[in-house]
């Protein structure tokens, strides 16, 4: 009778905050792409993956942007929700609860307009059972300073980490958008704020027009591409930014396979997220943990 051991894939996203991110293994549902996680875990196994990340959440409730929203490119995915979510006080209400119940990590992803906001939603978070960490979207227009996003200015972000890191004991990832000119400088930046972990990246902005109709494809004229188009740009920023920090590092943009899993690892990656392959693939998360856990069997023997 022959045994078939199963390789520890558990890995610490939050090695140095004292709650720690103990995952039981390094996939993770990407934001945006998996909702809730209450719609998906009724068909799939959410269970089995190493954390989900919820959909962004502000303070307040939001409808989002006008249709169209999403428009399919060549390899990718364009896409302007508008943030639509039901709010931070709704999430700790009708959704944590659930959560707490289940044994996949949630992360809950958490955008605002202002460092002043950031603040209050992880405060409403803290301490709130069925949340286990913070993911903080700093790809959102900074009010205070006509729209520039957070995360294109060093300063700015870091902030916005203090804040969050002075309202909350959870474990803080920081998102990173790929929209700047050194993503480095802002990937120290936030990590000498205190950020625990940083995941990497957000989406590009893209457009596409749809020429019978001789207009934008999306009702906000561009939007964020994701999917298989961005991954060699994504590796090489994940490659960089692992170079130059010392927390673990969340890879992300393109992944769809076990082979995308494991490129993400080997440029210096703890963890992947698997986004727009949900769309195309109910089960993608799952199907790139299986693939993972094989080929993980295979380079060790």
């Amino acid at each position: 009778m022959t045994t078939t051991v199963t390789p520890d894939l558990s890995v610490d996203l939050a090695p140095h905050n004292r709650h720690g991110l103990v995952l039981a293994n390094p996939v993770i549902g990407a934001s945006g792409t998996v909702g809730y996680g209450v719609e998906l875990n009724q068909a799939i196994d959410l269970q089995r993956l190493g954390a989900i990340v919820c959909k962004g959440v502000t303070r307040y409730p939001r409808d989002g942007n006008l249709q169209p929203r999403l428009g399919e490119t060549i390899a990718g995915l364009l896409n302007t929700i508008g943030l639509q979510n039901i709010g931070a006080e709704a999430i700790v209400r009708d959704k944590a609860p659930i959560w707490a119940t289940w044994n996949v990590k949630v992360l809950a992803n958490i955008s605002g307009d202002t460092v002043q906001e950031f603040g209050e939603i992880a405060a409403i978070m803290d301490g709130v059972d069925g949340i286990s960490g913070i993911e903080v979207n700093i790809g959102c227009p900074n009010v205070e300073k006509g729209g520039l996003e957070f995360g294109t200015d060093p300063v700015a972000a870091a902030a916005v980490t203090e804040k969050v890191k002075s309202a909350t004991s959870l474990p803080m990832m920081v998102k990173l958008t790929p929209n700047v000119t050194d993503i480095v400088e802002v990937a120290r930046a936030v990590v000498s704020a205190g950020a625990d972990s940083i995941s990497l990246v957000n989406t590009f902005v893209g457009m596409s027009i749809d020429v019978a109709k001789r207009r934008p494809t999306l009702s906000t004229i561009t939007g964020g591409l994701s999917g298989p188009a961005i991954k060699p740009i994504a590796l090489a920023m994940v490659y960089k930014v692992a170079e130059a920090v010392d927390v673990p590092i969340i890879g992300l943009g393109g992944i769809s396979s076990a082979k995308d899993a494991l490129e993400f690892i080997m440029a210096g990656a703890s963890a992947v997220q698997v986004g727009t392959a949900n769309f195309l693939n109910p089960r993608a998360c799952l199907d790139t943990l299986d693939e993972v856990r094989k080929l993980t069997r295979l380079l060790e023997n």
